[in-house]
């Protein structure tokens, strides 16, 4: 089965992360192209995807072989190379892109500073050029700036099959979820009508979720806004004291308790009474209406 896919591999030198997103007409993509190795690099492997250029290419990028070096030597020993496409960045960001003579049209790729985008079966040239632009203006982390590009791929006319799925991997040294493994953000949208579309809610989620609040954002739980607080707490059923005003043991308890049901604990210091804006416009919205 062929994968009509387009994908953008990228890296972030200020944050050191390497990533991954791409969107395809195929079931759950997300499990088949994107392949990343904090410190090493990332792979997409497509097309008639070979889906050992992902270990065997980050192994290789292991050695200190480049990106360049590390495709050439993947494809130079596939058979079945003439109907591969891929697309890496190495561990210094330097990038590499492949599209064999057989994938089926339109077919390409091209690289840019710390990227490489590459699309099969497409409508045309258009997608991965419009992908390179946006990636470069783009601004945010480099997730955001990986789904920007998969949205102006397809503005620009996308998989001449249609869309279904979508991905995007990011990785960093001790980025992932209690900082014990490299995985700081491994999203994906096995199958849906606009796949890249729900993939960037779910990139803004992941943000609200565990991306470390902005300078400014956290506010105490005091005053008006404890009084604000004890309200929400009360409507939510975690809270029956009075509307004191006051950061006591019993609103700490009932706040800490809610955070906690709703997974908001990287957005929440109880011991200082501070929480996040953002998070407060989620518990105004969910519990106030």
């Amino acid at each position: 089965m062929e994968l009509s896919t387009f994908s953008i591999v990228g890296y972030d030198p200020e944050r050191q992360e390497w990533g991954v997103a791409v969107q395809s007409k195929f079931l759950a993509v997300g499990a088949v192209v994107p392949w990343a190795q904090a410190g090493v690099g990332a792979v997409a492997t497509q097309a008639h995807a070979n889906i050992a250029f992902g270990p065997e290419g980050l192994a290789l990028m292991a050695q200190g072989l480049s990106a360049s070096e590390t495709l050439e030597q993947l494809v130079a020993s596939d058979e079945g190379r003439a109907r591969r496409q891929a697309g890496a960045v190495d561990a210094r960001g330097d990038p590499a892109t492949f599209t064999g003579e057989e994938c089926m049209t339109w077919a390409g790729g091209l690289v840019g500073t710390h990227y490489a985008v590459q699309g099969n079966i497409l409508v045309s040239a258009a997608t991965v050029e419009s992908m390179a632009v946006t990636f470069e203006q783009a601004r945010g982390e480099l997730a955001d700036r990986l789904v920007a590009a998969l949205a102006a791929g397809q503005a620009a006319g996308g998989d001449r099959r249609g869309q279904q799925s979508a991905a995007v991997l990011v990785v960093r040294h001790n980025g992932g979820y209690g900082g014990n493994n490299d995985r700081y953000l491994d999203l994906r949208v096995d199958d849906d009508p606009e796949p890249i579309e729900r993939l960037k809610g779910l990139v803004d989620l992941h943000h609200l979720f565990f991306k470390p609040p902005e300078p400014g954002e956290m506010v105490p739980v005091a005053g008006e806004l404890a009084r604000e607080v004890q309200q929400i707490l009360r409507w939510a059923g975690y809270y029956d004291g009075p509307l004191s005003g006051e950061y006591d043991k019993a609103t700490r308890q009932a706040l800490t308790a809610l955070v906690g049901n709703e997974n908001f604990e990287e957005r929440f210091d109880e011991d200082e009474g501070l929480i996040s804006r953002q998070v407060l416009d989620q518990f105004r919205q969910k519990f106030t209406g």
